[in-house]
């Protein structure tokens, strides 16, 4: 189609929106804990609210979404989205936040297979991997810039900020979609044989390679999420960072993530998947033992060895989803990985979830005690993970 580079521009920065959106809370958590007076209980539900919601909406829009115009359907979803995000930037109360926190996720949901709808329906095969590869950077930029200057803007002014400047942000995003991406609607005038949700979820469950796919994804989450959701609030209560270097840890590591990324999907290619994820996954076990077990500790060695464990998560993370892609044949990959995505998010919001029970708040010193149970879970769902990616089968 015309105009290809400005729909992948615009694509990536939805996606780059929506990354923030996702990211900023856990960051944001010693802010939030301290000025709501909430337990970490309360923050993991928080955090867990949209992750949930953001799964169930978007396995129930695979329902009817494909009934309408793609134009139509981004540019409805999004100002949900954004209509969401401004709850949150003006939330005076836990439970407001908390409400405005699951109507973004429903929202949010639906926006990143909208876009790989779009990208499907207008991109050429032959070109459609590079086209991903634009609109998935924006996960890179959001971890290595919005993360960290929406921190730098919560530090400045008060935990809104960042809300209110991704609400800006969004706005313009939103007019860029309704000016410059034109109506999508050939999938509904071309008649196809795209399988249903029912249909999808039926194969899936007549076929243990698939099954197993699934499980090894949730419980890679399980063994990442438990740990991030309250890192931030363990590095200032427990090990001696500010608020303010809390910006560091998400500027340094996405940086190193950032240049160590492409370096795991080469030697993916070249060596096996199983074989990078099962080396990249080992790795991580010891920055998770590590960052759960400090205490008081230099600024530099704490940065080190957070880096490393954001270099293992995103490492393993590369392999992990290219090996989910190859349990299904490529007519059935569409709807598989819809599921994938929602059995990951289902698996964010439970890890959340499930740290919120195990973490809690010293009465007397403030510091979190327990996050060292959090990090033998982590660990423990990780060689699961391991365990389960020896046993998948390529068949793609």
């Amino acid at each position: 189609m015309k105009n290809e580079k400005l729909l992948l521009f615009i694509l990536a920065l939805v996606q780059f929106a929506n990354i923030i959106d996702f990211m900023i809370m856990m960051p944001l958590g010693p802010q939030l804990m301290r000025v709501f007076e909430v337990t970490p209980a309360n923050f993991s539900i928080l955090v867990a609210s949209y992750a949930i919601s953001a799964g169930v909406s978007g396995f129930s829009s695979a329902f009817f979404v494909d009934k309408f115009d793609r134009k139509v359907v981004l540019l409805f979803v999004f100002i949900g989205f954004t209509v969401g995000t401004l709850g949150c930037a003006l939330a005076p109360t836990f439970a407001f936040l908390m409400a405005a926190r699951i109507f973004t996720g429903i929202f949010g949901g639906m926006l990143g297979s909208t876009v790989l709808s779009i990208i499907g329906d207008t991109i050429p095969a032959q070109r459609r991997a590079s086209a991903m590869g634009i609109v998935m950077a924006a996960f890179s930029v959001a971890s290595v810039v919005g993360v960290p200057l929406g921190l730098f803007l919560a530090n400045m002014y008060s935990w809104h900020a960042p809300f209110i400047f991704l609400v800006i942000i969004s706005i313009i995003i939103a007019v860029l979609i309704a000016l410059f991406i034109p109506n999508l609607t050939t999938h509904i005038q071309t008649k196809t044989d795209k399988e249903s949700p029912f249909k999808v979820l039926i194969q899936i469950s007549q076929d243990p390679n698939q099954l197993r796919a699934l499980l090894f994804m949730f419980f890679l989450m399980l063994g990442q999420f438990t740990v991030i959701v309250f890192l931030s609030k363990f590095m200032v209560a427990n090990v001696g960072f500010t608020e303010q270097q809390l910006t560091y840890i998400y500027l340094i590591g996405g940086i190193a993530s950032l240049v160590t990324a492409p370096i795991s999907g080469k030697l993916s290619d070249k060596f096996g998947k199983i074989k990078i994820y099962t080396y990249f996954c080992l790795l991580t076990l010891v920055p998770i033992y590590i960052i759960t077990h400090l205490s008081i500790t230099p600024l530099a060695l704490a940065l080190c060895f957070n880096t490393l464990f954001f270099i293992g998560l995103t490492g393993r993370t590369i392999p992990a989803s290219t090996l989910a892609t190859t349990v299904v044949l490529p007519q059935n990959r569409g709807g598989f990985m819809s599921i994938n995505s929602c059995v990951q998010q289902f698996g964010s919001g439970i890890s959340s979830f499930l740290a919120g029970i195990i973490v809690t708040t010293s009465a007397t010193t403030g510091e979190l005690q327990n996050y060292d149970l959090v990090g033998y879970i982590a660990i423990f769902c990780s060689l699961i993970s391991l365990y389960l990616a020896q046993k998948l089968k390529s068949v793609s």
